[in-house]
């Protein structure tokens, strides 16, 4: 009897965990609906100052930017979007086995965490950690990226990093997240010799008001904050996408559980009762 009261036992604590999984995926898969929203809207605005940019940056060369200049120093830093919670199967793991596996063996080398996650590791692992910014929440805004943005740019150009390089999860569905590495500074908006003669081949003549200095002194912040807006916002449904997969198999974990304990409950019950009628059935013939 005792084995049968263990089992009814932990029958109930995985139907409680059951509700609470079951729970959590709903909650996941509502919030993912309004970050996916979000992505798809931020996307092409990102993509199209990309290419404007790139283009611009052609048409003004010799420009002056500290955004643009590219330094002979090896002080890499890596801007890293996780979150600030786990429950969400691989996805803050698999973003920073990426970073690690990157940075190890460099000396010259610091972060500036966005989450809680990477924040815990990299202070455990001893990596020098510039800047943290954490409880970003669910609603990402375009302020929260800009103040990320204003930080990182003031550590470039006061000499703390010479390259900054942008690494977030991309969202490509709600079962595939994919961590990308990107540069962010300096900024080279034309990365390939297709895109660059195909940017030549259509640049229209531009004619700068007051001058080309000023009008990507204004875009260039601008871009860096697109960059890091689109990051947010990519990392925060794939983590919503990630915790609903994750949450919705431990779900599914539980419901199997339950019925693997019910068949052994059922099985110690039947072997119980036939322990008793055997009992009664060997007392009778005895007394007869």
């Amino acid at each position: 009897m005792a084995g049968m009261r263990d089992i009814k036992r932990r029958i109930r604590s995985i139907k409680s965990t059951q509700q609470i999984t079951k729970a959590m995926k709903m909650v996941a898969a509502a919030k993912l609906r309004r970050a996916q929203e979000s992505v798809i809207q931020a996307r092409p605005y990102a993509a199209r100052i990309q290419d404007v940019l790139g283009r611009l940056s052609q048409g003004a060369a010799g420009v002056k930017n500290p955004l643009l200049e590219k330094r002979e120093g090896n002080k890499v830093g890596y801007i890293i979007v996780t979150a600030d919670r786990g429950l969400c199967g691989g996805y803050n793991g698999n973003l920073i086995r990426m970073v690690n596996n990157t940075i190890r063996g460099q000396s010259d080398v610091s972060v500036v965490c966005i989450g809680r996650k990477s924040r815990d590791f990299f202070r455990r692992i001893g990596v020098k950690i510039e800047a943290e910014f954490l409880g970003i929440g669910d609603l990402v805004t375009y302020a929260q990226a800009e103040g990320i943005a204003n930080k990182v740019v003031q550590m470039y150009a006061d000499g703390v990093f010479d390259e900054v390089r942008l690494v977030f999860t991309e969202f490509i569905s709600p079962l595939t997240q994919r961590p990308r590495d990107m540069k962010l500074l300096p900024i080279e908006p034309v990365t390939s010799k297709e895109e660059q003669t195909e940017a030549q081949a259509v640049q229209p003549l531009y004619i700068y008001e007051p001058s080309a200095e000023d009008v990507l002194n204004v875009l260039l912040p601008k871009y860096v904050n697109t960059l890091i807006y689109r990051a947010l916002l990519e990392a925060k449904a794939s983590e919503h996408g990630a915790r609903m997969t994750a949450m919705s198999s431990a779900t599914d974990n539980a419901a199997e559980m339950i019925d693997k304990l019910t068949l052994s409950f059922n099985r110690a019950r039947q072997a119980a009762i036939t322990k008793e009628i055997a009992e009664v059935v060997g007392g009778a013939a005895a007394l007869g």
